[in-house]
């Protein structure tokens, strides 16, 4: 059985091969192949996903500054809420839960 090869293909048959086979080397065995393209844009999503999260975060923290920085007795409380901080001569006791951490109300 004889396979019908079109004219273009035969008359230009080095150049169509050497055109497949790099097309295969840039996609497969290159430093920037395909695999590592698409390894290298999931980890561009994580982190613009982590950047948004830290940019959030900043306006959050920017948020409770613009509060706290206005008025002594909010940055009291923030001082004793966040950092257990305390005047002198006082105590504080701190409560934790089974695994060590403190418990603290969480305002997300």
């Amino acid at each position: 059985m004889k396979i019908y090869v079109p004219a273009f293909l035969h008359k230009y048959r080095f150049y169509v091969l050497t055109t497949f086979v790099l097309l295969i080397w840039i996609a497969f065995f290159d430093g920037s192949n395909l695999i590592s393209q698409f390894q290298l844009w999931q980890k561009y999503r994580e982190i613009e996903d982590e950047k948004q999260y830290y940019v959030d975060a900043l306006k959050k923290v920017k948020e409770e500054e613009k509060e706290v920085m206005g008025n002594a007795d909010a940055m009291e409380k923030f001082a004793r809420e966040k950092y257990l901080m305390k005047k002198t001569g006082e105590t504080v006791f701190v409560i934790v839960d089974e695994n060590n951490q403190s418990v603290e109300k969480d305002e997300e």
